[in-house]
């Protein structure tokens, strides 16, 4: 088997959040010891895993 390096590509986009929603990021991300960055793409990636559209309902 071949190792083969692998590197993710990031664009940069510019969101605004609710003081209360980054102070509560900002602050799991410090108790995980992870970026706030590295915990949106997280949450982001489970939130679209699970999200229930009407076309899935609808199946």
């Amino acid at each position: 088997m071949e190792f083969k390096i692998q590197k993710t590509e990031y664009v940069n986009k510019t969101f605004r959040l609710t003081r209360e929603l980054n102070d509560r990021l900002s602050q799991i991300a410090q108790q995980e010891n992870i970026s706030v960055n590295e915990l949106v793409v997280q949450c982001c990636n489970y939130a679209l895993s699970n999200l229930h559209t009407s076309s899935t309902e609808n199946s």
